[in-house]
């Protein structure tokens, strides 16, 4: 209980947490036990009152959460991950989602969008549509969102080469529909460093790509303050072979260098720090992934604090969005992926996340069915309302085993982050980026891949279905979304349309000034990218007349 009114203010950690607590809102519900046992919202040592802040949830380091009251205020965000085929087609199945309880956008864009091509395009055969939603001009932003309030919906975008250009074409069809960009919330993933390392989705040499992320940090800073304008994914480092100590290590160097391309770009630490988001995977060792996430806190917010001189707690504290691991999920009995996907889920509430997207059963074998995709849902709303797992901050805190766990990859991360500062000569950014031009970061995950196939091989790792328990293998066929090569003729159809009816002299003046501005970088190229959307060029234009200023990137090979 909160000390009286006329009581001294109790200024202990647990003092200041009561108070935090107190002050925020919760949910109507039940928090007790199935028995009826009430539950505490945190549990710690019983002589905790005088203890430092790592016993709080909402407090420096914040290895126990971000926030006083975690789930008991808000749970975390329901975010289905979703695109194919055409903008009508993705738009179709945002509305299904949403009407089966996602309360969050997350845009899958294909192929070719995300390396910067239009439909189009040669090098565009046979993808379109496949592996997202095609969007190649504003025409296409403005039907894949179409009936639905930008504002009083968040939207995540999973794009980075033509980050800006989907962005801008993103807040021109919110605005088209009366959604004024300040009221826009949302996160644009516009992760390139990880590109280079992981997911090789880049256009342009990492120099000039760090200028494009920074210039849509300084516009989002102006003009958007509901807006994360990067999400820095160790998703895709942990999808391509790594460990999680690596995923966490990698994906928090990459955050630290963003903080210095921004403060070098003219931005304090609390003004870009506070407005960075993180996306971690969530695989399938329970507990290893636990502990992954509170040490990311814990590592982020002493880093802000000592290093970067950061003093708003915003700039301090942790958010990250989760996603179950996509290379966990088999092709042999897939029903049991529904199972790995639930054990992954669990694992990021547990941790702390502040939204998920649980894979589907099918995704291995192409994109989620409805039905699929549903039932994903679903195995949130389970966790979320059946389990009694929200009621309780970080329940395994004070773990013997998970607090050791947290400590070791606290120590792994911190052995990487000291070869990248000798790399940088004191600089993370510039450690980096050295660390992609040599190869560092793809030699450390491609060793790591190989070492778990090894163990895949000699039996000594056990995948159900795989090397271990085939029966029923036969069984294993599962009805799945086709993607016909009618897509891609209605896609290119539609592009043809929308050429035809722009005016090619406002295109070409609009290019013509996205690269003069690339050209000066002193310039925020944004404005003219958004010239650019609104004269409806192609995303493949506009990489065009940035990759004339700033040239492509080819990487070396690994030997």
């Amino acid at each position: 209980m909160l000390a009286p009114m006329d009581a001294p203010e109790d200024t202990t950690a647990a003092g200041v947490w009561r108070r935090a607590y107190a002050a925020a809102p919760h949910r109507d519900a039940d928090f007790e036990t199935m028995s009826g046992v009430p539950l505490e919202p945190v549990y710690g040592p019983d002589d905790a009152g005088d203890a430092d802040g790592s016993v709080w949830p909402g407090q420096f380091p914040y290895t126990r959460g971000p926030y006083a009251s975690m789930y008991r205020s808000k749970l975390w965000t329901m975010r289905m991950f979703a695109g194919f085929g055409t903008a009508e087609d993705t738009n179709a199945r945002f509305h299904d989602l949403l009407r089966a309880g996602g309360d969050g956008l997350s845009v899958a864009y294909d192929l070719p969008t995300l390396m910067g091509r239009d439909s189009d395009d040669p090098l565009a055969d046979g993808e379109v549509g496949r592996c997202g939603v095609a969007v190649d001009t504003l025409a296409d932003a403005e039907d894949l969102f179409a009936g639905i309030d930008l504002g009083a919906t968040t939207t995540s975008m999973t794009i980075n080469s033509p980050a800006p250009m989907c962005f801008a074409m993103y807040v021109a069809a919110a605005e088209a529909a009366g959604t004024e960009r300040r009221r826009l919330g949302g996160t644009l993933q516009n992760d390139i460093l990880k590109e280079y390392q992981a997911q090789k989705e880049y256009v342009f040499p990492p120099r000039p790509s760090l200028r494009l992320v920074t210039d849509v940090m300084r516009y989002c800073a102006a003009e958007m303050p509901r807006f994360h304008p990067v999400s820095v994914s160790g998703y895709h480092i942990r999808e391509a072979g790594s460990t999680a100590a690596h995923e966490l290590a990698f994906t928090l160097a990459n955050g630290f260098a963003y903080v210095e391309a921004a403060r070098a770009a003219g931005l304090g630490v609390d003004e870009c720090a506070p407005r960075l988001s993180f996306f971690f995977n969530a695989h399938i060792d329970f507990f290893e992934e636990i502990a992954k996430y509170r040490a990311a806190r814990r590592i982020w917010a002493r880093w802000l604090r000592d290093r970067y001189g950061a003093t708003d707690p915003r700039s301090m504290t942790l958010r990250f969005h989760t996603q179950t691991a996509g290379v966990s999920l088999t092709a042999q009995q897939p029903e049991l992926n529904i199972v790995r996907t639930a054990i992954e889920a669990l694992a990021g509430v547990l941790g702390g996340t502040q939204s998920l997207h649980t894979n589907s059963m099918d995704e291995v074998l192409a994109l989620p069915t409805e039905k699929a995709a549903r039932i994903a849902l679903r195995t949130q709303q389970v966790i979320a309302a059946e389990t009694g797992v929200a009621s309780v901050a970080d329940p395994l805190g004070g773990s013997w085993f998970v607090e050791e766990l947290t400590d070791e990859l606290e120590r792994q991360a911190e052995a990487v982050f000291a070869h990248l500062e000798e790399l940088g000569h004191g600089s993370l950014l510039d450690g980096v980026v050295a660390g992609i031009e040599a190869n560092w970061f793809q030699g450390e995950i491609a060793d790591a891949a190989y070492r778990a196939q090894r163990r895949l091989a000699s039996g000594r790792a056990v995948v159900v279905g795989v090397n271990g328990f085939t029966g029923g293998n036969e069984e294993s066929e599962l009805p799945t979304l086709a993607i016909g090569p009618e897509v891609e003729e209605a896609q290119r159809k539609r592009l043809a349309d929308v050429r035809r009816h722009r005016s090619d002299p406002a295109v070409a003046d609009a290019l013509a000034r996205l690269a003069a501005d690339a050209a000066h970088t002193e310039r925020n190229v944004m404005p003219a990218v958004f010239g650019a959307v609104r004269a409806y060029a192609t995303v493949g234009e506009m990489i065009g007349a940035l990759a004339g200023v700033f040239g492509r990137w080819e990487e070396r090979s690994v030997i």
